[in-house]
């Protein structure tokens, strides 16, 4: 397994309105509506948890995305580039 560090943060925005939020939206769309729309909104920063290679595969897997991402394969191996 590798020895590289992974960080995994969690941001919260919370996001006041006069509507309902839709269920899926980009950060663009988000950014957008608080900063010209008709949002109040706050980015709130939880703290950031270190990853080792296999916790950071597990993560990427579990986000749809590809273990590949960091060079590493699904063991949390580096993959020679």
């Amino acid at each position: 397994m590798t020895d590289r560090k992974f960080y995994k943060t969690v941001v919260k925005i919370e996001i006041l309105s006069d509507e309902e939020v839709p269920d899926s939206m980009s950060l663009d769309f988000i950014q957008d509506q608080i900063t010209n729309g008709c949002w109040s909104g706050i980015i709130n920063h939880s703290l950031s948890k270190i990853l080792n290679g296999k916790q950071a595969a597990k993560a990427l897997i579990n986000q749809g995305s590809d273990p590949e991402f960091f060079m590493i394969d699904k063991k949390g191996n580096d993959i020679d580039g």
